[in-house]
Order: structure tokens, then sequence, then C-alpha cells
């Protein structure tokens, strides 16, 4: 046997044993109170906050290593740990702890003329097998969430990130021993092998219920190819604002500014500013103006390059692009229809906003934009988990199957029907 093969070979019997123990893990957690989870949640985060330091150095290594790569600025602001997101991490697990509990929650019951009463019940999936990149605040999010469902969760973050997650994965665990659940919830794939990912992708034997996909476009088509399970899928953030020429100014320059700049590395970024070319001159100018005065790089179409001479001409490929840097792509359109119409060519149906001051220009906007999330007046940025009151979120779901935006703790439940009779039989 060659190298290579003895390595795929021994990477396929390691998750093996990973699905085993995870599947093991999840029979425990359908039925562990709402108290023992929670511990967990907040035994974690505690020792997410006396780990900084680990954490901080083992996320040095994975900084040190990004740069030496050439990895761009916005890639090293989403891989970046400091002392304040870790405590906004240990905040976002006890905020997931503080959640109501789904699992045994009664969707609905009824009482059918043959006496059976019948209930639609919240239950776990099973086993959720989360696939990520440069973000080690997954690592934590991700287990969190899966555990408040009472789902065992198989992480196996990026290689950029790797230090990062292994730090954060312990503290995991901590939780986990201190609450007296099974270490193998919450389970980190410890090999940057990519058969490792193949291997969830197959399903591990039957042993994961569902794949969630969180990085870039070539992660998320590799796994909606390959996957023989569940997939939440997670595409692109190609999100656009739109100012309609009733925006008020007042509004529209500092939104535009902050869905644009404010982290212009997550999926949440505004990537294309769609402005209404039947507005006002003094409408586009001073928002194009704050963009580049920000630092922004403005790609536009003729009109706008006309406002600023810093404006580069957009390129065709610039339209439905995610740069995930400080770059926009803006393009004038023939009123809301014209916005409409563009997103729908070249949005991913992430997230989306108009600013307006037209009560049924928004409504028009909100209706008609087939988009997971769609705002008025308010930044693309608050498409988090976080920002919608879930708690955290393992991603922003752009399918329409099962669960759609933030995949928070609801939406990693299931149901069941619960059926109670006196005796009944079925007449032939």
């Amino acid at each position: 046997m060659n190298k290579p093969e003895r390595i795929e070979n021994e990477t396929a019997e390691l998750m093996r044993g990973i699905g085993q123990a995870a599947k093991a893990a999840s029979r425990r957690l359908a039925i562990a109170t709402p108290e023992e989870k929670n511990a967990a949640l907040i035994a974690a985060a505690k020792a997410l906050r006396a780990a900084t330091p680990k954490i901080l150095a083992a996320n040095a290594q994975d900084i040190e290593a990004a740069k030496a790569a050439g990895r761009p600025a916005a890639f090293v602001d989403r891989l970046l740990l400091n002392e304040k997101r870790i405590d906004g991490i240990a905040v976002g697990l006890e905020e997931i702890a503080a959640l109501p509990d789904p699992v045994g929650t009664v969707l609905a019951e009824w009482t059918r003329p043959n006496g059976l009463k019948f209930q639609r019940v919240r239950v776990p999936l099973g086993t959720i097998g989360i696939i990520y990149e440069s973000r080690p605040n997954v690592t934590a999010d991700a287990g969190a969430l899966a555990l408040k469902a009472g789902n065992a969760a198989i992480l196996r973050g990026g290689s950029e990130s790797h230090h990062s997650s292994v730090a954060i994965h312990a503290c995991l665990v901590e939780g986990l021993r201190a609450a007296g659940l099974p270490e193998a919830a919450i389970q980190l794939v410890p090999t940057t092998d990519r058969e490792a990912v193949g291997a969830m992708l197959r399903g591990l034997d039957g042993s994961v219920d569902v794949i969630v996909p969180r990085g870039g476009k070539g992660l998320v088509e590799r796994v909606q190819s390959e996957a023989r399970v569940p997939v939440f899928a997670h595409l692109e953030g190609i999100c656009h604002t739109y100012v309609d020429q009733g925006a008020d100014m007042k509004i529209a320059v500092p939104l535009v500014v902050n869905a644009k700049m404010r982290r212009t590395g997550i999926c949440g970024a505004t990537e294309c500013l769609l402005v209404d070319k039947n507005a006002r001159t003094d409408l586009l100018s001073p928002i194009v103006k704050a963009l580049l005065d920000d630092g922004c790089e403005v790609r536009g179409d003729e009109a706008t390059q006309k406002v600023d001479p810093r404006v580069k001409a957009a390129q065709a490929d610039d339209y439905g692009k995610e740069f995930l840097d400080a770059v926009i792509a803006v393009k004038t359109v023939d009123g809301v229809d014209g916005a409409i119409e563009h997103i729908a060519r070249y949005g991913s149906q992430h997230t989306d906003a108009i600013i307006t001051e037209c009560e049924a220009t928004a409504e028009r906007f909100l209706n008609r934009v087939d988009s997971a999330i769609v705002l008025v007046n308010a930044s693309t940025q608050f498409a988090d988990g976080g920002e919608f009151g879930f708690g955290g979120e393992i991603g922003i779901a752009t399918g329409k199957m099962h669960a759609r935006g933030p995949v928070g703790v609801e939406q990693l439940t299931s149901f069941k029907y619960k059926v109670r009779g006196t005796g009944q039989t079925r007449p032939k």
C-alpha cells in the first residue's frame, strides 16, 4: 500500500469512529434536559473566558500563517480573534443557553372526529455535520446551537483556522464534561485532510443526518455536488442595497456606508449598490463620495463615474460578484422594478435592502424580491442570527427547503407526530 492510500484509509477509519461516537451521543442528547444543555453552554462560556490567553496564542499561529500565505486583509480579519471577540463568543453561548428549548415544543394539536388526538412536536435532527472555512467563532456557534437543539455535531473547520478552532473546541468539551453530557456530542475533526470532508458528505455510514456548509462558492459547490445526505445550502452573499428616489439622504449615506464597510468580509456585506436613475444627482453623489472617503473602491456605470473622478469603470463581471473586501459595484437602475430585475439576475437570494420613504415602494420590494432576508431602511449587515434574536447561527440558508435565512436552534430541529387513542381501529 503506497503512502496516499494509507493516509486515505487512516482518515476513513478515523471518520467512521467519529460518526459512530456522534450517533451514540445524539441518542443521549435527544433526551437531555434543558438544564443539562444549558449547564454545558454556561460552563463552556466560562471556560472560554478563562482560556483567552491560550486561544489568542493559537489564533496568532493562524494569523501568522495567513499573512505568510499572502491572504488579503479581509480574510485575515475574518480569522482574527482578540479579547473582545472571544468575550463576544462567550456571550453568544450564554445567549443560546437563555433561549427557550425547542425540543418538545408542541407546534400544533387537534382532535379528529373519531377521538384520535394529534400533536406535531419538535424533535432533534440527529447528527449535524458542519463544514466551514476561516471563521474560528463558527466552532463555538455551530457546536452550541446544535447542542441546544439536542443534536450531536461534527465540526470540520478550515485548515486556516485549525489552531484557533482546536483551542475553542477544548472549551466546549470542558462544558460538556462539567454537565455530565457525552464529550462526543461536539467533535472537531482533527485532520485537515480533504478526504475527511468527502467522508462526511457520504454520511459516515448513516451517522450524519444533515450537512451545513459555511464558506465560499467552491466549498458550497463541492458539498452540493457530492453530498449523499440533505444539505442546508449557504451560497454566496451577493447582497444589494437599493436607494430609491424617495430615500432620505440623512438615512441613506450612513446606512450604505455601514452596509458595505462595517465589516467587508462577512456574507451580509453589501456588494452592489443600486440607485434610482430618476433620482436627483445629489442623491447618488454624496453616497459615492462617502464610500470613497471611507476607503472603499467604487466601480460604477457611466452615470456613477460622472459624480466623482475616483470612480472606476465597472466591468460586466463586477455585478454578481462577492468581493468580501472594500470594493463595491454601483449601478443606476430604472426605479424599484429595475432594482428588482437586477437583483433577480445577479443576486444569490441571500440579503437585499431598500432605502425609501415611500411605503408602497417598500412593500413592492419586500413582496417581489425573492431572497431569504429582505430589509427596508436597515443595513444588510443585520443578516446575522444574533441580530434576529436567535442567539447565533450556523449560517444563512439560501435554499427553500426546511430552513431559510439564519439557521438557529429552531431550524436545527424537525418534528414528529404523537397520536393518542383510546382503542380506535380503522374501518375496513
